[in-house]
């Protein structure tokens, strides 16, 4: 993580996302901007929350680890998200891990001024309560729903969440390197079962396999078998395409 120290970038921001209300002026001078690199964790599972960030720029990944070390995903989200709003409100450690899959620009700004200037701001009460609220209608509906779709369709919304960006307009194929046990974990299954899934997404041209790395070689083809991706979903003031 890195401080960006650029004000003009963060005035932008808070324009593009009309976040000028709710960070009303006396937030201002204690709003930081800060960059992730891809792979890096915004948050741990456990660990003291201190922050309430904001993403304005990239994707992350949202997920929960049982104590016996299982690990599942929640959802892939980009921008406009909120993380650490429950921890926030509940005066709680961190409830899930988020991991930055691509490069990530968030707003931060710590509890303390938060407490000092919105515990009473109606502008900031309304807004953690649209976005938890539709956090939570996300959530109950991703839990009771995700271990109902086939492999093959998690598999397939989990390549396309980790393999693309939608600022890259390239159009060439994209080499994602991918662990099978961690794919298999993280979307509740087996390895074995995903290694299956994996070799028949090879015959059928959607992937191929290199050196530890996995090549999708047929967006169009995964996003027809996942349908609409299970781990993307559209958050308020948000869009997925």
């Amino acid at each position: 993580m890195r401080e960006i120290q650029d004000r003009g970038m963060l005035a932008d921001y808070l324009r593009q996302y009309e976040l000028e209300t709710i960070f009303y002026e006396p937030f201002r001078p204690h709003l930081s901007l800060y960059c992730f690199d891809q792979g890096e964790f915004i948050c741990s599972q456990g660990a003291p929350a201190e922050y309430l960030y904001v993403l304005v720029s990239g994707k992350i990944k949202i997920y929960t680890t049982s104590p016996e070390g299982k690990t599942l995903i929640l959802n892939f989200m980009k921008p406009l998200e909120i993380i650490g709003d429950i921890e926030y409100l509940k005066e709680t450690d961190t409830v899930n891990t988020v991991e930055a899959v691509t490069t990530v620009h968030m707003i931060g700004i710590h509890h303390r001024w938060l407490r000092k200037f919105g515990q009473d701001y109606a502008p900031m009460l309304q807004f953690l309560l649209d976005m938890i609220t539709n956090k939570f209608y996300i959530k109950s509906n991703f839990l009771s729903l995700n271990l109902m779709y086939p492999v093959e369709v998690r598999l397939a919304s989990y390549l396309l969440s980790i393999s693309f960006d939608d600022a890259d307009t390239s159009g060439e194929k994209q080499r994602t390197a991918i662990n099978l046990v961690d794919a298999a974990n993280l979307i509740g299954t087996s390895y074995r079962h995903v290694n299956r899934v994996i070799q028949k997404f090879c015959k059928d041209g959607l992937v191929e396999r290199d050196k530890g790395y996995i090549r999708v070689i047929d967006r169009k083809g995964l996003s027809d078998l996942a349908g609409q991706n299970i781990y993307e979903v559209v958050t308020k003031g948000g869009t997925n395409q």
